[in-house]
């Protein structure tokens, strides 16, 4: 027996272009968070930073980087919608 359809799309219609974009920017976000905890904790380490400060820099390196290349996916994705 085949599962129910997704709740939020109808049968015989895929996502809309809202839900595209939407999952192009949570992809995105993801891959610059990955990349901001990457690079921030390298360049905090090589600063010399330590407990607190260490966390505080990689955090918001993270977010950062995530943001930036979420809205740059977000748009990719609008683009080709």
């Amino acid at each position: 027996m085949p599962a129910p359809p997704p709740s939020g799309y109808s049968m015989g219609h895929g996502p809309s272009c809202f839900d595209k974009v939407k999952m192009g920017f949570m992809m995105g976000f993801c891959v610059g968070m990955a990349s901001g905890a990457m690079f921030g904790g390298f360049s905090a380490l090589r600063y010399g930073l330590r407990g607190r400060e260490l966390l505080q820099t990689v955090g918001k390196t993270m977010v950062q980087g995530g943001g930036t290349f979420g809205t740059f996916m977000g748009i990719g994705t609008g683009i080709r919608c």
